[in-house]
């Protein structure tokens, strides 16, 4: 019998009947101590990946776009001015960067909490996204929604979601709308390695490859569900792909701190869909910066693991590949200047929004915009 103590909420108990304490506990699952999961090097081959060189400045410009916006969103919760918490995807963009680019503009895009990324990769501009983050009534759901529920229907970004796997079920449904409406709209939902561990993720997939629905999950795998290492608590290693298989689905991992590698993965799948071949589940490998949220500070990582990833930072390496296919310098710094430009009239415009008013409050809350119809 295993003698692995059961935790509880004043200690925990062994099989032997011998108590641990609160510091054993601790000691127990402290996972700065456990061995670093170290990143793979970057693919010196994707350099000659087939992606026009346009694709690939676009792709610089949006990452820079996340980064910067995100850092600002990171100084104004500083300053007190984002309401509530924020999840920030420092270190994630090239999965949101990579993927949008391979979507047309009319193809749908679900996100989790951490969804401010994907927003503006969908097209959302930037200051209402920032204003939504202060809670003010210019934001993008005018102050109401905040930093976990950026929405923006008309770039067709229909949410952000609280919720665990929630929206994988809901995807479903804008996937099922194309196909029935003949639109070859594709649908992508993106959430966490923790997701997977959900029975609505394994319920979406199920549906969705059962009905051979347009749409394509991507699992942005950070390594951490919230704060326990997702490989203590899942039986396969690669949490998401390991269960493709399952529904009948090819087993897909990219380097999600790699923007072309994401790319080209997401193109054969948004293709797939398109031709009406069905759905696909993308495992993207990635890490963030930071920790889950505002109120963390991340320390239950391993110092060896974080500087690995830290050395891996999506944003310079792809610097670097854009020098070593002929970019030169000068256009780099430009579009990078040009996107801190943006960011600065995206904070004043944020800045310049008022708290929403009571006319707000009961606006957006039923389909025709209020409840007199239900008395």
């Amino acid at each position: 019998m295993s003698t692995k103590p059961i935790p509880t909420g004043m200690g925990s108990w062994s099989a032997d009947g011998a108590q641990t304490s609160h510091d054993q506990l601790a000691e127990l699952h402290d996972y700065s101590n456990r061995p670093a999961r170290l990143p793979k090097p970057l693919d010196p081959a994707n350099d000659n990946l087939d992606i026009s060189l346009d694709d690939r400045l676009g792709m610089y410009e949006m990452q820079q776009v996340l980064r910067q916006m995100e850092k600002r969103a990171y100084d104004l919760f500083l300053q007190n001015l984002v309401k509530g918490t924020s999840h920030l995807s420092l270190g994630m963009e090239a999965i949101a960067t990579g993927v949008a680019r391979a979507q047309r503009p009319d193809d749908y895009t679900f996100a989790t909490y951490r969804g401010h990324a994907h927003t503006m990769a969908k097209g959302a501009p930037l200051g209402p996204v920032l204003a939504e983050l202060l809670g003010r009534d210019n934001g993008i759901v005018k102050g109401k929604g905040g930093s976990m529920h950026l929405t923006s229907v008309e770039n067709n970004m229909m949410g952000s979601y609280a919720i665990i796997g929630s929206h994988l079920c809901i995807a479903n449904g804008t996937a099922w709308s194309s196909q029935m409406r003949g639109t070859e709209q594709v649908t992508v939902a993106f959430f966490g390695d923790g997701a997977t561990n959900i029975g609505a993720f394994h319920e979406a997939l199920n549906l969705a490859a059962t009905w051979k629905l347009p749409v394509i999950f991507v699992c942005e795998n950070n390594l951490y569900m919230e704060y326990t290492p997702i490989d203590l608590v899942t039986a396969v290693p690669n949490p998401a792909a390991d269960r493709a298989a399952a529904y009948g689905l090819e087993s897909i991992i990219v380097d999600g701190n790699d923007a072309d590698d994401v790319y080209i993965a997401a193109t054969a799948a948004v293709a797939k869909a398109r031709a009406g071949d069905g759905p696909s589940l993308i495992e993207a490998k990635t890490y963030r910066q930071g920790g889950h949220s505002r109120a963390d500070p991340g320390k239950y990582r391993p110092q060896e693991e974080l500087d690995a990833w830290l050395a891996k930072d999506p944003i310079p390496l792809y610097h670097q590949r854009m020098l070593r296919l002929g970019v030169d310098e000068t256009t780099l710094l430009n579009i990078q200047q040009n996107v801190a430009n943006r960011v600065d009239e995206a904070t004043e415009f944020a800045k310049s929004g008022s708290e929403p008013g009571p006319e707000l409050l009961m606006t957006d809350v039923w389909a025709n915009g209020g409840s007199a119809w239900r008395n």
